[in-house]
């Protein structure tokens, strides 16, 4: 669709231009001027040739863009999987932290902590 767009707007500009008409320029040309048959079928041939080749043109644009975009995803992607895989390993050794502190909070006291505190 955005394609279709694109083609509707360079015909757009090129028509704006059809009076610079010279045949070593390609572009669009109004083919109704011409007075014989063979002369308007190549004008339109003509103009034919120039609509694939800039269609063709900006389907080759946009498919390097849409390339460059889906390498870009896949970076992406794996670079949120490792910050996951990060975050995760925090997230454990966190756990494993609080677990290790509620144990020692819970542990009885060692009996050899309480004659040292009293000899203070």
């Amino acid at each position: 669709m955005k394609i279709a767009i694109e083609i509707a707007v360079v015909v757009a500009a090129l028509a704006t231009c059809a009076p610079l008409r010279a045949q070593d320029i390609p572009g669009i040309e109004i083919c109704t001027v011409e007075k014989t048959m063979e002369r308007r079928t190549s004008c339109l041939q003509s103009n034919v040739e120039f609509l694939q080749k800039t269609l063709n043109k900006v389907t080759s644009d946009y498919q390097q863009k849409l390339n460059a975009a889906r390498v870009q995803v896949e970076a992406l992607k794996s670079e949120a999987a490792a910050l996951h895989k990060s975050f995760d390993e925090l997230q454990a050794a966190q756990s494993k932290m609080a677990e290790d502190i509620r144990k020692k909070a819970d542990a009885p006291p060692a009996k050899d902590a309480a004659p040292a505190a009293a000899a203070k």
